[in-house]
């Protein structure tokens, strides 16, 4: 919250230097120094001298905004990504059922779906984004300087300025680029690469993805991993859960009913009845609004329901 709000304004890092050259809470800045890495400190002599216990608190706070940022004119954070915060680690996750935005210092926007969770680290050198669960979907700001790498199922996606998709399933990760281009290598097998690691470029003869295209990335690294052209219509379906819907175009009951429960901790059973196979799904729904989703099955889809327990469903055709 701190390098966000630091981030916000060059006023708020102007005052926030003032009041730290009269800050006698030694305690509470070795707290918030041990949070960033150690950068040595350029202390300006200042117009009247100091006490020996406010120039060390000065010299701290110092210390520790210097993990911030690059040197040079702190003026320009608010303009210029390559000077924006380079030192932060932070997490984010979303409950079932509830997705997230969140702008980061270097005001690339990250959207979280449902039950997602992922770790943000940011260096001088490279901005990463772990994707431990879940599905994101991230506009990365533009910064030459420090490519942003999301590390998803042992696949390494890069990009400098461009916007993506990217759902981490239990046998793959789908990636679907909306702007830009980006490329992917292979981490499988391996730990969490190193800052120093992601802020080299992956080679141009990784598998390169463009806007309007989409790929199912195999983290075992067997299975053929085929680019393939996206229409506009598939692109809307597919990121409508940013809006809080879910768009089916003629998908089995079945895996329309696997898509639903990501976003709900009911469980819907289907009962043994050759005729729900048959069932086709199209049609918006509101994320999570199960009445709803009862509601038009019964109407739309001739499908009643029984509810056998509190977190449970058996769904059946009514003839």
């Amino acid at each position: 919250a701190l390098q966000q709000w630091l981030a916000a304004s060059a006023l708020n890092q102007q005052t926030l230097f003032e009041v730290a050259k009269l800050w006698d809470k030694m305690d509470a800045l070795s707290r918030l120094s041990d949070l960033f890495p150690a950068v040595e400190p350029k202390i300006s002599q200042q117009s009247r001298p100091l006490s020996g216990l406010a120039m060390a608190a000065s010299a701290a706070a110092v210390l520790l905004l210097g993990a911030f940022f690059y040197r040079g004119d702190l003026s320009q954070l608010n303009t210029d990504p390559s000077s924006a915060v380079v030192a932060m680690e932070a997490t984010y996750q979303t409950r079932v059922g509830e997705n997230n935005t969140i702008e980061l210092p270097d005001h690339s926007k990250l959207v979280l779906n449902t039950n997602s969770f992922v770790v943000v680290r940011y260096s001088a050198g490279a901005r990463v984004i772990e994707l431990q669960r879940g599905e994101i979907n991230i506009d990365v700001a533009h910064d030459t300087s420090r490519p942003l790498s999301v590390i998803a199922g042992g696949k390494i996606i890069q990009a400098v300025g461009t916007a993506f998709n990217v759902d981490l399933r239990q046998d793959h990760v789908e990636l679907i680029v909306t702007d830009g281009k980006v490329l992917v290598g292979s981490n499988a097998g391996a730990d969490m690469p190193t800052p120093q690691a992601l802020a080299k470029r992956l080679p141009q003869t990784a598998l390169a993805i463009s806007k309007g295209e989409r790929v199912d990335l195999d983290p075992r690294g067997k299975a053929r991993e085929q680019v393939q052209k996206i229409d506009a219509v598939e692109l809307a379906a597919s990121l409508s859960w940013r809006s809080g819907n879910l768009i089916f175009r003629g998908e089995n009951l079945q895996d329309a009913l696997a898509e639903i429960s990501r976003y709900t901790d009911i469980q819907f059973e289907l009962a043994d009845d050759a005729k729900l196979k048959t069932i086709h799904v199209a049609g918006m729904f509101k994320t999570g609004d199960v009445n709803g989703l009862l509601e038009i099955f019964r109407s739309n889809f001739n499908i009643s329901h029984e509810r056998l327990s509190r977190d449970k469903i058996l769904l059946k055709y009514a003839g």
